[in-house]
């Protein structure tokens, strides 16, 4: 086997946050290796909110559909209708959404394989060897053994990293919802009610026992999906409900996806020498809402920017910086979430009383601030004040449903 080439950074796996790693790093003048095993496509909504849009430059032809509407569907189908307000949220295919990323990445400078990682090895020196079975073409099955160097490694390779499970302690303490998804094509005859610019959410236990369901639009096709963490729940039956419900059930079907999805950060990132993680490698994918394109970029970013001070130091220590920025943002949002999620996706009672809860326009204003922006809204201090007392009348069984 000749002797592996040696590059500053190597990123396995090329979703949103190992192409946004690449693509960073590349730009700062590192030499970079993106991996990807290619001809997957995750589950996914596909929506992606306006900050996103902003921080990472994503041009307005990515964007099959705007959403300007989200509808949230109760167990005794009781609908609230939350416009979004002097905005959208954008929706993306993530086929074409995630190899427009890897583009990029290649254009800044990364150099792209097509392979599946297999191991991490040591040279005499330290370095780190990745081992891989490369492909020259994306759906051959069969490959070539081969082994790379290099100085640091991003784990991007999804839910249940491979990397992670290997390198990071703790990795065994992720926390997944298991979803799947279909994609349809929009029917030339719309059912009654269907709107192509709003996103449909179900808060139903026929439609999951503990997240939820949805249907959103991609254009010229729609995702219909759900969720749960009840390995005993039917996804797939629970899907052709949803379609059966919606008007959807003849729709032809174009693909179907389905993979876990971690909605708890790792408790540690880094193994404390030379890889760190991003993505859903890293648990970052939101409790409750299950929202994870944004929070994936935004951990492939943190992860660049680690990776890039880890090797114009030496210090491996710097490495840790990754999880730190990321739960200084964003802990206290997904804590609060997966609070939420635990308390009212449990009972059938308890999601209608948290679709009532959406009704109030003090709810749907700050809910979506924070969501559109990624940040917790602090202004409006007395709407704060009044959806405290509304959550508690709600706890309490005082407020009628």
């Amino acid at each position: 086997m000749n002797a592996p080439e040696t590059y500053d950074a190597i990123v396995i796996g090329g979703g949103p946050a190992g192409a946004t790693a690449a693509q960073q790093l590349a730009q700062q003048g590192h030499s970079v290796l993106l991996l990807d095993r290619a001809g997957r496509i995750k589950p996914c909504g596909g929506a992606i909110p306006p900050r996103l849009i902003r921080d990472f430059e994503i041009p307005d032809h990515l964007l099959v559909a705007k959403a300007q509407c989200a509808r949230m569907v109760a167990p005794s189908n009781h609908q609230v209708d939350i416009p979004i307000e002097n905005g959208f949220v954008g929706m993306v295919d993530r086929d074409e959404f995630d190899e427009w990323l890897r583009q990029r990445a290649a254009l800044a400078g990364a150099r792209r394989q097509t392979g599946t990682f297999s191991r991490i090895s040591r040279d005499s020196d330290g370095t780190a060897v990745v081992h891989f079975t490369a492909r020259d073409k994306p759906n051959r099955s069969e490959g070539t053994a081969a082994r790379a160097r290099a100085r640091c490694i991003i784990g991007a390779d999804g839910a249940k990293s491979e990397v992670a499970r290997q390198e990071v302690p703790g990795a065994d303490k992720g926390k997944f919802v298991f979803a799947y998804h279909e994609i349809i094509r929009a029917p030339e005859h719309k059912p009654a009610g269907y709107d192509a610019s709003r996103c449909d959410v179900f808060y139903q236990g026929q439609v999951s026992p503990d997240f939820y369901g949805w249907v959103f639009p991609h254009g010229q096709t729609l995702s219909v999906g759900t969720g749960s963490a009840d390995k005993g729940f039917s996804l797939k039956s629970a899907t052709a409900l949803l379609r059966r419900i919606t008007g959807l059930e003849q729709a032809e079907t174009l693909r179907r996806e389905g993979a876990p999805l971690p909605l708890k950060p790792l408790p540690r990132w880094d193994n404390g020498r030379d890889v760190v993680l991003a993505g859903d490698a890293a648990g970052v994918v939101a409790p409750a809402s299950g929202e994870g394109i944004y929070y994936a970029m935004l951990g492939g970013q943190l992860a660049a920017q680690a990776a890039h001070e880890m090797l114009r130091t030496g210090q491996a220590s710097a490495l840790k910086l990754a999880r730190k920025r990321f739960m200084k943002e964003h802990g206290t949002v997904f804590w609060v979430l997966g609070v939420m999620q635990w308390f009212w996706y449990s009972t059938d009672r308890r999601r209608e009383r948290f679709v009532k809860i959406c009704e109030d326009k003090d709810v749907q204003t700050l809910t979506f601030e924070s969501y559109m922006n990624k940040k917790l809204t602090r202004k409006k201090p007395m709407a704060h004040v009044r959806i405290f007392f509304k959550d508690v009348a709600h706890l309490l069984g005082l407020a009628r449903v």
